[in-house]
């Protein structure tokens, strides 16, 4: 069964450069219950903006920890 976790997030264009190009491998977040999260930072590829990366995120994950998508849920 999947299991979910919401987070906000903002990062300008230059922050999230810094994971583009590889010299950043993961992204650490406050989840909204308080939780400390760590994912590849290559999940948030599809995010980008021109802003950069902003919004509330929903992190869904099997019962493995393992990572099954990410999406933005809103701003």
């Amino acid at each position: 069964m999947a299991e979910s976790v919401r987070f906000r997030l903002a990062l300008t264009p230059e922050q999230f450069l810094a994971y583009y190009q590889g010299t950043a491998r993961n992204v650490v977040v406050r989840a909204e219950d308080g939780r400390r999260i760590q994912f590849p930072a290559e999940h948030l590829r599809g995010q980008v903006t021109a802003e950069g990366v902003h919004g509330l995120f929903e992190l869904r994950f099997d019962g493995h920890h393992k990572l099954l998508d990410l999406r933005r849920i809103g701003d």
